[in-house]
């Protein structure tokens, strides 16, 4: 019985391990990154997902879709930018805590009924 329980045990720390040490591969990101363009794309999307995403978030929840509120706030690019990187970070982080918390429960090939 002791056997089974310090394989089980060295399962679980191998996995964790090797979770941190895997390689980072740019080809099977989300984003489109053709060969040899990867740091000018990066350069890209750093520049204007935030811009956009500030944008979209002025226009529907600031303004509140009325075009005459949305063109007096949007003159400042940076304040847009910013208020664009701000959410989007914040996307990003509970995406990570969310997949910490999906890493660190432990799970033996099937899934727990639980009720919500």
């Amino acid at each position: 019985m002791a056997d089974i329980y310090e394989l089980n045990r060295q399962k679980r720390t191998k996995q964790k391990e090797s979770f941190a040490k895997q390689e980072v591969d740019l080809s099977e990101t989300p984003l489109f990154f053709p060969e040899g363009f990867e740091n000018i794309f990066l350069g890209i999307y750093f520049i204007f997902l935030p811009y956009i995403v500030g944008l979209l978030f002025q226009f529907f929840y600031i303004a509140k879709m009325q075009m005459d509120i949305f063109v007096i706030l949007n003159n400042s690019i940076l304040l847009t930018w910013s208020i664009g990187y701000e959410i989007i970070a914040f996307i990003i982080l509970v995406l990570i805590a969310k997949e910490a918390i999906t890493y660190s429960r432990p799970n033996n090939g099937f899934q727990r009924f639980q009720r919500p």
